[in-house]
């Protein structure tokens, strides 16, 4: 069980960490929303929660909680820049679904 950091992920998260100037590394989860069913939800933690899992990947520290794991398992999370846009890409090989919008997803 893992999640992984493309090298340019990890570069990002840490660049921004240094720049909030606290946390411990990025959590990863997903929550019911969206057309699909769920979407992925990420945040800097400053702490590790009682129920969450810790993975290092490319030097960062990736938080999971445990109820979330079992859909985001062997997923890696990449940060990519297309023109004008730039932001995280999930690589989730648990996806089934995905919406039009690709906000939301099933598994």
């Amino acid at each position: 069980m893992a999640i992984t950091l493309t090298e340019n992920a990890a570069k990002h998260v840490r660049n921004f960490l240094a720049k909030r100037g606290k946390g411990i590394g990025l959590r990863v989860g997903v929550r019911t929303s969206g057309c699909s069913g769920m979407s992925y939800k990420l945040e800097y933690a400053d702490e590790a929660g009682g129920d969450d899992i810790q993975f290092v990947s490319c030097g960062v520290t990736v938080l999971v909680d445990s109820k979330s794991l079992p859909y985001v398992d062997g997923m890696i999370l990449d940060y990519t820049r297309e023109g004008l846009n730039e932001g995280f890409k999930f690589n989730n090989p648990n996806v089934k679904n995905e919406c039009g919008c690709g906000e939301s997803f099933s598994v």
